[in-house]
């Protein structure tokens, strides 16, 4: 087990490690949307890329999350394969976003023989995911 100051060191680590890797300006929270973004997630089970749809007005939320869901099986034949598409999906702080992911598990953050095999998991379904959004983004725009 690590001390706190010990699991952000790690993980500061990991991320300078991931830029170092693939130096590149991901889109992340460049959208263009508000509230609707690209992330990367990582812990001691597994890694994720993510794209969350976190408005407050529920009905706005839905109406991106649909978008793209109707675009579901171009994202899985082109793109990524194995997303799950969750509309109403809980956070911790109890907020409801629409969320859709891909994930690679039995990884950890804490193994850093683990760090070059989420490095590439995250640099390919997370290049893969922007492709895609910029490929659609006046469709998904379009509300």
């Amino acid at each position: 087990m690590y001390s706190r100051e010990e699991t952000q060191k790690l993980k500061r680590e990991f991320w300078v490690a991931f830029a170092d890797k693939y130096p590149r300006k991901w889109i992340l929270y460049d959208t263009k949307i508000k509230d609707f973004s690209f992330k990367f997630f990582v812990d001691n089970k597994r890694a994720q890329v993510l794209i969350d749809i976190e408005m407050r007005d529920a009905e706005k939320r839905m109406t991106y999350f649909e978008k793209l869901e109707s675009l579901k099986s171009i994202l899985e034949d082109e793109f990524v394969k194995d997303l799950v598409f969750e509309s109403k999906f809980t956070l911790e702080s109890e907020k409801t976003i629409s969320r859709i992911w891909v994930e690679k598990l039995n990884v950890s953050v804490s193994n850093k023989n683990n760090w070059d095999e989420i490095f590439d998991f995250f640099n390919e379904k997370m290049n893969m995911l922007e492709m895609f959004y910029l490929e659609y983004d006046d469709y998904i725009k379009d509300v």
